[in-house]
């Protein structure tokens, strides 16, 4: 923590904890304590000096005493604070003039390409670990490992993260359905679409990554890094226009509102036949027989007392089991994708 949050390196820290433990040492014997040369802990000494966590013992100049921690490593922390709050301002400086700069800048600067997969997944990694507000990512085939559904710790700050994943992810399992329910479990937003038309991740609607299809091939892989334009205010309305029609993914009952008597299974049965996958592909996605499958539709209809599937999609809208939108238009879109071929 002390070589973390203050500065120190570890063979610092380990020496001062071991000095404030003693009432006085010499180098020698500290050193023989830490497990380390004397010379070496000579120059120890001599940096801890200089931070003002140690100092020569009055009666003895040969020996060392440490510094109170509650003194010095306190004015050491008001040090570390003062530095982040500056580096804090000069970032707000920089970026202001990072924005006034883009505001004039042409399309060569709007676009820059990054080229390879290991450059995509470093520049994505790094600018979602540096969100405020919001994610929103596109995922559609072919999956790559730099695809991945979220980073948890950048959920544990607030950031908002929304995901819209093509159906054809769900038939090729990639990303796979415990994933999906892990991401979920986490905080994140499914929803499912039966295409997108492109990939695509947006940060805090200042940013954008588009990577390139048509090669699966790591050495021929790119992606396009849109900053603040309007080509980037046309990928956010694209992403919204597609999160309003997409429908929510349902891992567990308790995502769904005033449905009586439903497990966890079932809850996703029903979220994933609202998706417009067929049994079998249900059945493969939650480990279970089509059977199974039938067999909860079948209690979900006699629930809702209805007679077919056409109905309890359209139940399931009405009565907003799964925050349906509420236009007509959409929950016809959403009987359609319970009903495939109708």
């Amino acid at each position: 923590m002390l070589s973390d949050v203050l500065g120190l390196t570890p063979d610092e820290a380990d020496a001062y904890r071991t000095l404030v433990s003693l009432t006085s040492a010499t180098p020698g014997g500290l050193a023989e304590l830490v497990g380390c040369e004397p010379g070496q802990m000579v120059r120890i000494l001599s940096r801890l000096e200089g931070h003002g966590l140690a100092a020569r013992s009055l009666g003895d100049i040969t020996r060392f005493v440490a510094s109170p921690p509650a003194v010095a490593l306190r004015a050491l922390l008001i040090q570390r604070q003062n530095a982040l709050n500056l580096a804090e301002f000069e970032l707000d400086t920089l970026d202001e003039i990072y924005r006034a700069a883009t505001l004039g800048c042409g399309a060569a600067e709007v676009v820059d390409v990054i080229h390879g997969t290991e450059a995509i997944r470093e520049r994505v990694g790094h600018i979602q670990l540096g969100a405020r507000k919001e994610i929103m990512n596109f995922v559609k085939p072919p999956f790559f490992s730099s695809d991945n559904m979220t980073d948890g710790a950048v959920i544990e700050r607030g950031v908002r993260y929304r995901v819209i994943v093509e159906r054809a992810m769900l038939d090729e399992e990639a990303p796979s359905f415990d994933e999906i329910s892990q991401a979920r479990a986490s905080g994140e937003e499914v929803r499912i679409t039966d295409k997108v038309p492109l990939k695509l991740f947006i940060v805090d609607g200042e940013l954008a990554i588009v990577p390139l299809l048509g090669s699966a091939n790591a050495a021929k892989a790119g992606a396009l890094l849109v900053h603040e334009s309007s080509l980037l205010d046309a990928l956010i309305a694209l992403f919204e226009s597609k999160w309003e029609k997409a429908t929510q993914l349902v891992t567990s009952a308790g995502a769904l509102r005033d449905v009586p008597a439903i497990d966890d299974l079932g809850a996703q049965i029903l979220g994933l036949s609202l998706t417009g996958l067929t049994d079998h592909a249900i059945a493969t996605l939650l480990r279970t027989s089509p059977r199974t499958v039938q067999r909860r539709i079948r209690h979900l209809m006699d629930t809702a007392e209805v007679q077919n599937r056409i109905q309890l999609g359209f139940h399931a809208a009405r009565l907003g089991w799964l925050e349906a939108p509420s236009s007509s238009d959409q929950r016809t879109e959403a009987v359609r994708r319970a009903c495939p071929g109708t």
